[in-house]
């Protein structure tokens, strides 16, 4: 069974920087197409970026290019969203998902918090 964990998140000034990690479990994680989602207050879910099974093309939200990275480490079953110059409107949770064909699997989430 695919398990997903978050961490990294937490309380940072605008302009700040945080690196999120997600550690996969429970599969073959090379074949996944892999992404992060933000949800904030009130806000639909919004897909910030995804990185596919070959990390052959890596796709970023409008609101987020060219602040935010990411990556992923087939060897350590690891995927990474390095986020700088962040902004207040950055703030939600912040989860990880694992797609394979008509299978997405989530994890539970880790809060960002951007505020003075």
């Amino acid at each position: 069974q695919v398990q997903l964990v978050e961490s990294g998140g937490g309380l940072v000034q605008p302009g700040g920087s945080l690196r999120l990690s997600c550690a996969f479990s429970g599969g073959t994680f090379s074949i996944y197409t892999m992404a992060w989602y933000r949800q904030a207050p009130g806000k639909q879910r919004e897909l910030v970026a995804s990185v596919t099974s070959g990390s052959m093309s890596t796709k970023y939200a409008d609101s987020v290019k060219g602040r935010f990275t990411m990556s992923r480490d087939n060897g350590k079953k690891t995927v990474y969203l390095q986020m700088n110059t962040l902004k207040p409107e950055d703030t939600a949770v912040y989860r990880c998902a694992a797609a394979f064909g008509t299978f997405t699997q989530y994890g539970q989430g880790t809060q960002v918090t951007v505020s003075s």
